[in-house]
Parts: C-alpha cells; sequence; structure tokens
C-alpha cells in the first residue's frame, strides 16, 4: 500500500548533493626583514672605564708646630718655590737668634782653646811643660772644637725649622684646596694646602689581566668624556703596570692627556677603547639575530629553492663580538640571506615574505 508507495517514489528522486569540501587551510606566512652577507672587516674593541688624574698633585703638610697666618687664595696660580702658607715665626725666628748667639760663643771658645794649643805645643817639645799638662790643652781644644760643631748643627736645625714656617710650591700650579683655617694650629704632618697642575693630565684605567698580551707602551686608544659628549679622541698608552692587583685583577695603564684649557678634571671619568684585534674578510652579523634556546645557538635564514621562500634554521659557531655584532666562525657563508627581524616568529619551514632587503654589512 501506502508505505511501498513512498518508499517506492522516494527511491526515485535525486540524491541530494554532498557537502561541499572545506576549503584547504592557508600556509602560515611570516613577514621578515633579511640582510644578504657578505665578508667585511671586524674591530674588536675593549672597553675599559678609568679616572683622570693630574701628573702634577700634592698635599702640602706642615713640617713644625706654629699656627696658621696666611694662606694664598683659592684658585690663584703659583710658581714653583712660591710661598702658599705662612706660619708663625716668633718662636723659630727667636730659636734662630739663640742659636747663632750660641754658635759665637762656642766660636769664641774654640779660638781660644786653639790658640792655646798652638802656643804650648812648643813648650811642650822644649820640655817646658809636662805631657799632662800638654794633653789637658789639646782635650780642651778638642772640646771646643766639639762644642762648636754642636753650636753649628742646632744653628741649622733652627734655621731649617724658620724655613718650615713657609710652605712653599714644589712645582708651577693652582691652590686647589685649604686644608686648615688661618689661626688653626698645625703639628707636623698636618695637612695644609692642596696644589694641582691640570695642564698635563693622565687617564688612568685597571686593566683586566687577560687583556694583558693586547696592550703595551704605544699601543693606540680612544678616549671620551660623558660630559663633553663622548667625542673620541685618539691616544696611545704611556705607562703599563708589571703588577696585578690581586683583589680587582687588573693592571694599571695611563694614557698621558694634554689638558691647557683645564676642560678636564681629577677624577673625572674617562671611557677608553683599545682595539683589540682586526680582523679581515669575515662574515658578521647583528648580535639581535642570534637565537639561544634548547636548540642550540642558532640563525634563520631564508631558503628560496622552491616556489615559497621558508625559513631554514642553522647552528652557528660564534666568534669575538663588538658594538651589537658579532663573528660567525661557522654556520655562515657569504651569499646567505640571514632573516634580522621576524627571527623569533618563525619555525622550520615557516614560509616568510621578506618585506625589506639590503646587502651586506657596516664595518664597525
Amino acid at each position: 500500500g501506502l508505505l511501498g508507495l513512498t518508499a517506492c517514489s522516494g527511491s526515485d528522486e535525486a540524491a541530494p548533493p554532498p557537502e561541499a569540501q572545506p576549503a584547504q587551510a592557508e600556509r602560515r606566512v611570516v613577514r621578515v626583514e633579511t640582510q644578504v652577507l657578505e665578508p667585511t672587516t671586524f674591530t674588536e674593541i675593549v672597553e675599559l672605564t678609568g679616572d683622570i688624574e693630574t701628573a702634577f698633585d700634592a698635599v702640602l703638610s706642615a713640617q713644625t708646630a706654629s699656627t696658621v697666618e696666611a694662606l694664598t687664595p683659592l684658585g690663584r696660580f703659583v710658581r714653583k718655590g712660591d710661598v702658599v702658607a705662612e706660619l708663625d715665626d716668633e718662636l723659630a725666628r727667636a730659636a734662630v737668634e739663640q742659636a747663632r748667639a750660641a754658635v759665637e760663643a762656642a766660636l769664641a771658645q774654640y779660638d781660644l782653646a786653639e790658640d792655646t794649643f798652638r802656643r804650648q805645643e812648643p813648650l811642650y817639645r822644649d820640655s817646658i811643660i809636662s805631657a799632662i799638662e800638654f794633653e789637658n790643652v789639646r782635650t780642651q781644644r778638642n772640646q771646643a772644637r766639639a762644642q762648636l760643631a754642636q753650636a753649628q748643627a742646632t744653628l741649622s736645625q733652627a734655621e731649617e725649622q724658620l724655613q718650615y714656617t713657609r710652605i712653599t710650591a714644589p712645582f708651577a700650579g693652582t691652590v686647589e684646596a685649604h686644608l686648615v683655617e688661618i689661626g688653626e694650629q698645625v703639628m707636623p704632618g698636618t695637612p695644609v694646602v692642596r696644589i694641582v697642575n691640570t695642564n698635563q693630565v693622565k687617564a688612568v684605567v685597571g686593566v683586566p689581566e687577560r687583556y694583558a698580551n693586547d696592550i703595551e707602551i704605544g699601543t693606540p686608544v680612544e678616549i671620551g668624556f660623558k660630559a663633553y659628549g663622548m667625542a673620541r679622541r685618539p691616544h696611545r698608552v704611556t705607562f703599563v703596570g708589571r703588577v696585578i692587583d690581586p683583589q680587582s685583577r687588573t693592571f694599571r695603564v695611563e694614557i698621558a692627556l694634554d689638558n691647557p684649557d683645564g676642560r678636564l678634571k681629577p677624577e673625572m671619568i674617562a671611557e677608553v677603547y683599545l682595539t683589540r684585534a682586526v680582523y679581515e674578510g669575515r662574515i658578521v652579523i647583528p648580535q639581535t639575530a642570534v637565537i639561544r634556546d634548547e636548540n642550540g645557538v642558532t640563525v634563520f635564514v631564508v631558503d628560496r629553492e622552491g616556489e615559497q621562500p621558508v625559513a631554514r634554521r642553522r647552528t652557528v659557531a660564534l666568534g669575538p663580538s663588538y658594538g651589537g655584532r658579532v663573528i660567525v666562525e661557522d654556520g655562515l657563508a657569504a651569499g646567505d640571506e640571514l632573516i634580522v627581524v621576524g627571527q623569533t616568529k618563525v619555525t622550520e619551514g615557516d614560509a616568510v615574505e621578506v618585506v625589506n632587503r639590503s646587502n651586506g654589512l657596516a664595518t664597525n
């Protein structure tokens, strides 16, 4: 009946169209920037930090006990031998006068004893006076001579103490600091005045011992100062220490600098750049292109052999680095197209679209 009819008529109808197949998923394409590698020159530079020191810098101390009477004004230029501080010399002058009087008295005693000796000597030879009497005369003369020498030594010491009341500059320079006040009591060793000469200064650097073979007197360096915009200027090493500091594991290096305008000031920080080596014809890449992960030290390059450029991972061996660049010792060659932007977004075999492609790497 009806069921059979329905079934029969249903079998005569056309089958519904099959569901449309899903479109194949679009392949992932990563936008990158690349650099075609070329051999270049790479300069390995060691950056060091040092301080400016004056070639002539002295703290002058009192050498006698007294009171400060005068100080040369701060900032004044003085020549070698100029007085920069005066101490009260009243007691010192009195001591000199007393010592001079003692010398005069001792000299008179010696002259008398010498005259007596000369007069008694022929009498002794003629046996007019005894040996004991002549020996007493000789002894008196010798004692007078010793007393004169002692008095002269005391005078020299007194004159020296008087000289100490005038503190003089050991070299031409500028009065940088007063370390005492006028009226202050000082003792031997009390710092009084600081004198500096900044016409000739030096950059002093502690160089790590691993660079001991890279630096010697005459080694070229460049020096810059943050205070003056870091413009580098060429100089040469003038001193290399022979001893390693056991605490810092560094050795002292000095670079002499002319400073006629006084712009370089003591304790100013100097940035010193030492050229350690120059490498010719090397593959050099940005350090930012290097990836360090569980795969080791790698980079990505563009493989253009297929229809679509793809990213390929390369393991690399790196050499010296400086200024954000590093030498590749193994793993890359001239002509390779290195991914320098987007390398952290790609994986092995990803399709890439190169949106910016440059050639070579500038020499550093």
